[in-house]
């Protein structure tokens, strides 16, 4: 672990002297449902969060000015401009601290780019984590759940991770209170990437032309699931209000989800705003099964093993 801040003899904070390395998840939703748009542009979520074990890594060194830099998932597609959600968390923590945005940044990807994963969250929460700790900044968690929150709706719990509820516009969290349960999964990784902003536009369009199941409603039943700690329960209580929309944009989904379901997974759904599919088993050695009939059906880039809860960012050293 890096060393924390402390004063100077001037009294000043001091911030880490070498290289802040943060791992963070990525999440997927358990429950997302999808309430009415609101005045501000969001729809009112009920959401159950879930970190899982596929983790992005970022670097922070002390530079003259901010920059960064990236290998991995999406190299060359992913701007590192200041629309980069990683560069805009380091002017965002600057400004809320008082500090010079200053760093060399080198992020580590394997979460995939608008996967509905909550990749670009990730980065950002990394982000506020590190350079928190190379500016010697010194906010707790909640502060830097502050700044999180005007970064992204998902930047909140991925500073926390674990399961956790989440309401409002998402960015409202408060941690699942469960007995330690390690869940396993099967991550089916399309090709390509879905826009949030525009699954969310057609989950209205479909709801207004009567195209779309019903809402989800109450968290209630997977809360509940979770408790009972039976992957077959959990499994049953299973849903998101989006699939409707990633489905309709991406019809092809539905040959992923039909070949885990062929494989035997206990359940499965379109993660968050998709591509990404995930699906629960029974155990560590089903999921390994699972994902390699998934990857032998063709229906998909890549088909990893994950398990969850896990911590969210992290530091490393």
């Amino acid at each position: 672990m890096t060393e924390p801040w402390r004063p100077d003899e001037d009294g000043q904070r001091r911030g880490a002297s070498g290289p802040v390395r943060v791992r963070v998840p990525a999440k997927v939703n358990l429950h997302l449902g999808v309430g009415p748009l609101r005045r501000d542009g969001f729809h009112e979520l009920n959401t159950v969060y879930h970190a899982i074990s596929i983790f992005d890594e970022l670097t922070a060194r002390r530079g003259d000015t901010l920059s960064l830099t990236m290998e991995g998932e999406g190299t060359g597609e992913l701007a590192l401009d200041d629309t980069n959600l990683v560069l805009r968390a380091a002017h965002a923590l600057a400004g809320y601290a008082g500090v010079m945005p200053h760093a060399r940044l080198h992020l580590r990807k394997q979460i995939p780019l608008a996967g509905g994963l909550a990749g670009g969250s990730a980065d950002a929460a990394a982000t506020l984590v590190a350079c928190d700790a190379l500016w010697g900044t010194g906010l707790t968690r909640e502060e830097l759940a502050t700044v999180a929150a005007d970064l992204g709706s998902d930047v909140p719990f991925l500073l926390h991770g674990g399961t956790a509820l989440g309401t409002g516009r998402g960015e409202t969290v408060s941690p699942v209170l469960a007995r330690p349960t390690s869940w396993y999964w099967v991550v089916a990784i399309a090709d390509g990437g879905l826009s949030t902003p525009e699954a969310y536009r057609e989950i209205d369009r479909l709801r207004d032309n009567g195209a779309a199941g019903p809402p989800l409603g109450s968290t209630d039943a997977l809360l509940a699931a979770l408790r009972q700690r039976d992957p077959r329960v959990l499994a049953a209580a299973l849903g998101n209000d989006l699939q409707d929309a990633a489905l309709a944009m991406r019809p092809a989904l539905a040959d992923t989800l039909k070949a885990g379901q062929a494989a035997g997974a206990l359940g499965g759904l379109v993660s968050g705003s998709g591509p990404t599919c995930v699906f629960l088993a029974a155990d560590a050695a089903d999921a390994d099964r699972i994902a390699a009939e998934i990857e032998a059906a063709q229906v998909c880039r890549q088909a990893r093993v994950a398990y969850g809860p896990v911590h969210g960012a992290r530091i490393l050293y």
